[in-house]
């Protein structure tokens, strides 16, 4: 795997991003939090979570799924962002600037973002090939928007894939290379970038070593036409959670969802969520997009 950064700026061709370890500006102080994270509240009877249906209102399914709230400590990483890799602890924060900066057009975002993240990914991994399957874009209203283009933080302790959905989204996905691809190493990863700096509603991420298999919960994700899994997460003390504070539009969080490799010591998948900061709570809403990926590996 490449290191935790790239050494020297490199820009690419046409659709490239600019990749650099130089900081832009002053870095904010460190800035930990006390706050509130929401868990999976495991009824003990061994039933399932209730599923999740695409498509249908946040509202109408968070009130058949009850959570749990827990008081955490969040670390900011502010200043020792290069000891948090993906394959130490499953995230990373890259600085990257990229040339999309509106996040409104999707023909622009497919054409500009997209090759800027694939690039961004093979640059960081040294993977060999870079598969974008979606998107998500968070941000407040706006009535000169469609009420599609709105969708609040998700503030439930979460896994966007199980193991075994990962691999079934290589064969949704890609179903004539998949068995091939299969063989080798790969990886989903979420690039998660502010659209603005991030003050209210940061994302937190947990130390993939401090999660056990015991905490995690297959939930059943329900398309029209098909059926994944995400993890829902049980409240274990033992999770270590961190975030960058103040996060810029050039400050990346590579979120490692699944990973194939088993050797002793590499991060699988972490569990992420928005959070609230009290000290945070009156400013202007959070803005981000997430985009995920499937990552492969010539071993």
């Amino acid at each position: 795997m490449a290191a935790a950064e790239v050494i020297r700026p490199q820009v690419i061709p046409d659709h490239g991003p600019l990749i650099s370890t130089t900081p832009l500006g002053p870095e904010p102080k460190q800035h930990n939090v006390r706050a509130v994270l929401n868990y999976y509240k495991d009824p003990e009877d061994g039933s399932p979570p209730a599923p999740f249906y695409v498509g249908r209102p946040l509202t109408e399914q968070s009130q058949s799924r009850p959570t749990v709230s827990v008081d955490v400590d969040v670390t900011d990483i502010t200043g020792r962002e290069s000891k948090y890799t993906l394959d130490s602890h499953g995230f990373q924060l890259v600085k990257h600037e990229s040339r999309e900066k509106r996040f409104l057009d999707e023909d622009e975002i497919k054409g500009i973002y997209y090759p800027e993240t694939e690039q961004l990914l093979k640059d960081v991994t040294g993977a060999t090939r870079v598969f974008i399957f979606d998107h998500t874009i968070r941000r407040e209203k706006d009535p000169n928007l469609p009420e599609s283009a709105f969708r609040g933080p998700v503030r439930n302790v979460h896994i966007d894939q199980s193991y075994s959905a990962s691999v079934e989204r290589v064969r949704y996905h890609l179903p004539e290379e998949a068995e091939e691809l299969l063989q080798k190493r790969f990886q989903i990863i979420n690039v998660w970038r502010p659209i603005k700096t991030i003050l209210k509603d940061p994302l937190a991420v947990a130390d993939a070593h401090s999660v056990e298999e015991s905490d995690l919960v297959g939930t059943a994700l329900i398309y029209p036409h098909r059926k994944g899994e995400t993890y829902a997460v049980r409240p274990n003390s033992a999770h270590r959670w961190y975030f960058k504070f103040a996060q810029r539009p050039d400050e990346v969080t590579l979120i490692k969802c699944y990973d194939s490799a088993t050797a002793p010591g590499i991060a699988r998948r972490i569990p992420h969520s928005a959070f609230v900061d009290p000290s945070q709570e009156d400013q202007y809403p959070r803005e981000s997009i997430e985009v995920r990926t499937l990552v492969f590996y010539d071993n």
